[in-house]
């Protein structure tokens, strides 16, 4: 039932005293008393009289600890009430008078905890309610001097001396990628330069010779009572501090709306900032401020207590780093952003572990489920933005052909871009896999790339089966634009070039192992029949006016036989120097290929050409002969260099 009832104890007490008289009746009636009788009365006047000593002793001991108690306060108040008088900062002053200083708070807390166990009157509840006051102005004072110490301590840190460093020069190229244009482009593909699994590296945030100090007052006014005071005054400090370093390591405070309206240029340049940022943020700060926290409010019983001042005073400042990369995830998919989003993406999954581990406890779930749902957004858009990349270079279209049917800018761009996407195979497998596939299996095929995905030692990775789709798609691209070229011949040489171009950028780098050699194999088998489709559209029609279709093989001078002779070795050299004029301006930029076909044309046309001019020596004249074997070969070194020349027509002497 809980607690004394009032009636019931007046109603014993009046039963006890009715008895008593009644005794006092009966003693005064009844002269003779029996010895039973005597000895009850005796044990009761026994107990009356120990009863009677224990309150005279205990009034006497209370009046005796309350007078202490009342001097020790006058005493006390006067010296806090002293230093009260005081403006400036008392530890900032004389270290050793604010350990006074404490001590005397201590004390005054513990007389206001005595008088609340002793029985006051009403007259002397006066004491406590004196010393609680003293109490509550040195508590106030005391929050003062903790949040000025905490501020005017602060310890500054140069980022620089740390190797979490990003390059601001490399880097994607700046303009869009839809355009595919930039003679520059081989060089402007390259993953940032950002270092990871740096490890964590704890510094002193505040100087650690007031450290004692800072924990002194937190257990003064955890003891007092004031707990949440002190708390939320280091919460307070700290944020802002943290705030300041973001301001130190460059980062802006931009709301979602301001970073979506940010020129790729400037957003480039900060997301750099940021990747760098969140690492020695995370590694550094955090870190540190944790280590802070469990400094001045310790571990084990009151871990508690640190772990809320830690989670609220880095809050803010963690939320601000996320709303940024938030912003990015939700922003439009430009293929261009790609390997910056990739960074973050690293960036923040590498930290992961960090965060798990700064915010194990449910105080820090917060921040953890924020963490990671930032991540998985990011990750998201990672997979959105690629997907937006093939789709980009499917719609690549152009107005007219490529100039010398070298290797276009879309192939160049494509083949360096996914090649530096194997630098983030993991990632990349991570954010291209259906959520839904098992880790196991392999992805469906497409129909229009599934002869691709059977390469015997390609990888059947995510990553893998995007990127063959990719290539499928570039050279369904690539074969459209073929067909702008007018000279039929030149669109096959511009399929030669651009398919061996992306066998070799394969063969001799990481794609290698994520398309595999059977791939390799296929394309070099397609740049090979593009090559021979090259040659029959340029050389089979010159060819066969060196075939002897027509003509006498009997070796007579008739003049029709000479007159034929000398028409088709005159339509010979007017196509042959048509084809140098035209093909010295088209264009095989791998030299050995480039060496392959003019062997494999010099082969061909300059052996006919000798076997044509051998067999019919004897009614061709000698002036009829404009240009020797060793003419034409000559002439075949000059083909394929991009820059267009003619041949002045001569008779050799």
């Amino acid at each position: 039932m809980g607690g004394c009832n009032p009636m019931m104890e007046t109603l014993e007490e009046e039963n006890l005293i009715a008895a008593a008289r009644l005794i006092l009746k009966a003693l005064d009636s009844n002269k003779k008393i029996t010895d039973e009788a005597k000895k009850i009365l005796v044990d009761l006047g026994t107990r009356l009289s120990s009863m009677a000593e224990i309150t005279v002793t205990e009034d006497e001991d209370e009046d005796g600890e309350l007078s202490d108690i009342k001097g020790r306060i006058n005493s006390i108040q006067e010296k806090i009430m002293n230093w009260e008088a005081e403006e400036a900062m008392i530890w900032d002053c004389d270290p050793e008078e604010a350990k006074e200083y404490l001590k005397a708070v201590d004390e005054a807390r513990r007389l206001a905890e005595s008088l609340e166990s002793l029985n006051l009157s009403k007259d002397d509840n006066v004491h406590l309610r004196n010393v609680n006051a003293v109490v509550q102005t040195s508590m106030a004072r005391i929050e003062e001097e903790f949040r000025h110490m905490l501020v005017h301590n602060r310890q500054n840190f140069e980022p620089e001396h740390l190797s979490f460093r990003s390059s601001e020069d490399d880097g994607l190229d700046e303009n869009s990628i839809v355009s595919f244009g930039d003679d520059s482009i081989d060089d402007s593909v390259q993953r940032d330069s950002v270092s990871r699994g740096a490890e964590v590296y704890i510094m002193d945030l505040v100087n650690p010779q007031v450290i004692p100090d800072l924990k002194s007052i937190a257990n003064l006014m955890f003891d007092s009572n004031y707990g949440r005071e002190c708390s939320q005054a280091f919460i307070n400090a700290r944020k802002d501090a943290l705030d300041d370093c973001l301001f130190i390591l460059e980062v802006e405070k931009l709301s979602i709306e301001e970073v979506l309206k940010m020129e790729w240029v400037s957003l480039n340049s900060r997301i750099k900032r940021w990747i760098k940022a969140m690492r020695i943020f995370v590694r550094v700060y955090l870190a540190s401020e944790k280590f802070l926290c469990e400094q001045i409010f310790g571990q084990g019983e009151s871990v508690t207590v640190s772990s809320i001042c830690f989670c609220e005073s880095s809050k803010a400042s963690i939320l601000q780093l996320l709303t940024f990369a938030e912003a990015i995830a939700i922003g439009p998919h430009q293929p261009e952003k790609l390997l910056r989003i990739l960074d973050m993406y690293e960036a923040l999954a590498d930290l992961m572990p960090d965060i798990e581990g700064l915010y194990s406890d449910d105080n820090g779930s917060y921040i953890r489920t924020e963490f990671q749902d930032v991540l998985t957004r990011v990750g998201d858009c990672v997979k959105a933005t690629f997907i937006e990349f093939e789709n980009a270079v499917g719609s690549n279209t152009s107005n007219s052909a490529f100039p010398g049917g070298g290797n276009h800018h879309l192939t160049r761009y494509v083949m360096n871009y996914i090649k530096t996407l194997t630098d983030y195979s993991d990632s990349l497998n991570a954010c291209l896999k259906n959520p839904d596939q098992d880790s196991s299996s392999s992805p469906d095929t497409s129909p229009s790339y599934e002869h691709d995905t059977d390469n015997g030692n390609s990888s059947s990775s995510p990553m893998a089966f995007h990127f063959r789709s990719l290539m499928s798609i570039l050279e369904c691209n690539l074969e459209e634009k073929s067909k702008l070229y007018k000279d039929e011949a030149l669109g096959y040489l511009f399929m030669m070039n651009n398919v061996h171009y992306m066998a070799e950028k394969v063969k001799t780098s990481e794609l290698r192992t994520v398309l595999g050699d059977d791939w390799i194999r296929k394309r070099n088998w397609k740049f090979q029949q593009y090559a021979m489709s090259y040659e029959r559209a340029t050389w089979s029609s010159i060819l066969n006016l060196l075939r002897d279709d027509g003509l006498s093989n009997s070796g007579s001078s008739n003049s029709t036989s000479k007159t034929l002779l000398r028409e088709r070795l005159q339509a010979f050299y007017t196509a042959f120097e048509e084809i140098y004029k035209s093909q010295s301006g088209w264009s095989i930029p791998n030299s050995q290929l480039r060496e392959d076909v003019r062997i494999s044309m010099s082969l061909k046309v300059i052996q006919a050409y000798r076997t044509f001019v051998g067999r019919h020596a004897n009614n061709i004249s000698e002036k009829y002969i404009k240009h020797t074997a060793d003419d034409l070969e000559n002439f075949i070194l000059d083909l394929f260099e991009g820059a267009p020349k003619s041949l002045h027509s001569f008779h050799r002497k």
